[in-house]
């Protein structure tokens, strides 16, 4: 399957979703999501797998049973890279353009634990400072689960202090759809993943233990 680029339908179907989110829509339109969406995500993603590895592409309905909205799908599509353990790459589809990302999940207490040691190391945890100021000068966000004041057990005045507040830790950042329509869309996303790629290995280096990513 070659990659012949997101059309602006794509962005259009998640506009009216978010007005009609109903199985009546939805089925109405599958056709526009199966050709506009699913199969030029599939393809971008495949022209990618060699350098960044196989993706899975998530299913478009909500598990709406322990929720109070039951809306019955997503308002994005999503897909994600595991590389090894919690720690892989992320894009998704709204109707405001495309996100990508990276970064890793905490699934318990001896994942935060390591991932802060880490960054209190002087080595390690100046290594990832540069990273993140590198990826903020660029535009991403810092993203992720995080104390208000400062984890047990580490000063209040230490250099780091912001990076070890986090749990889970990840960057992402919009692509436009100015960017994200057409076949350009596979070059953004490549070089979006390429930026984030020094981060990634940081966090397969330090916090890449646990569950593996899903």
């Amino acid at each position: 399957m070659s990659f012949d680029g997101i059309p602006r339908k794509a962005y259009d179907f998640y506009k009216e979703l978010e007005g009609d989110n109903t199985k009546e829509f939805w089925h109405a339109r599958k056709e526009t999501y199966d050709t506009c969406v699913r199969e030029p995500l599939q393809a971008l993603l495949a022209e990618l797998e060699d350098e960044f590895g196989p993706a899975k592409l998530f299913r478009p309905q909500r598990d709406t049973r322990f929720s109070k909205d039951k809306s019955p799908y997503k308002a994005e599509q999503t897909a994600s890279v595991a590389v090894e353990g919690s720690v892989g790459y992320y894009l998704q589809l709204e109707a405001a353009g495309l996100y990508v990302g990276a970064g890793f999940h905490a699934f318990g207490g001896d994942d935060t634990a390591r991932y802060r040691a880490a960054v209190a190391d002087d080595e390690a945890g100046a290594e990832l400072a540069t990273i993140t100021e590198r990826l903020t000068k660029d535009g991403f966000d810092l993203v992720g689960e995080r104390v208000k004041t400062r984890p047990r057990g580490y000063p209040a005045d230490h250099p780091r202090l912001d990076l070890l507040r986090f749990s889970s830790l990840g960057a992402e950042r919009r692509i436009p759809k100015s960017r994200a329509t057409g076949k350009q869309a596979l070059t953004a996303v490549r070089d979006d993943w390429r930026r984030l790629r020094p981060l990634v290995e940081w966090l397969v280096a330090h916090a890449a233990h646990g569950r593996p990513a899903s």
